[in-house]
C-alpha cells in the first residue's frame, strides 16, 4: 500500500477514526535523513499491508507537527485506535521501523 499525505483536513479520518495501525511520518524536503528514511517506510508499506503509512510534511502541516510536539524530524509516530503509542526520532533502520509497527 502507497504511504498517504496527511493534512490537517484528513488527519482525523485516516489516522485517529483508522481501525488499522497508522504509522505516520512527520518529514520535509530539506531534511536528508527523511529522504533516506523514504524509501524505507515505503518498503514497510508494502510489506505490511494491515498498516496505514502517511506522511506529513512539518513546513505544510506546522499545526500537525506543533500538535504532537515534534521537535526533531524525521519523527514516526505510531497510532493505534486513535491514540500515539510508540515513537521514534531521527533515522532507523527498516528492521527498527518494523519493530515500530508489529
Amino acid at each position: 500500500m502507497e504511504p498517504i499525505t496527511i493534512t490537517a483536513e484528513n488527519f482525523e479520518k485516516e489516522v485517529l477514526q483508522s481501525k488499522e495501525t497508522v504509522l505516520v511520518d512527520f518529514w520535509a524536503g530539506w531534511c536528508g535523513p527523511c529522504r533516506m528514511l523514504s524509501p524505507i517506510i515505503d518498503e514497510v508499506a508494502s510489506a505490511h499491508p494491515g498498516v496505514k503509512v502517511g506522511k506529513i510534511n512539518v513546513d505544510e502541516q506546522p499545526t500537525l507537527a506543533s500538535r504532537f510536539d515534534i521537535m526533531s524530524i524525521p519523527t514516526l509516530l505510531v497510532f493505534k485506535n486513535g491514540q500515539a503509542v510508540k515513537q521514534s526520532v531521527g533515522l532507523i533502520p527498516k528492521e527498527g521501523v518494523e519493530a515500530l509497527v508489529e
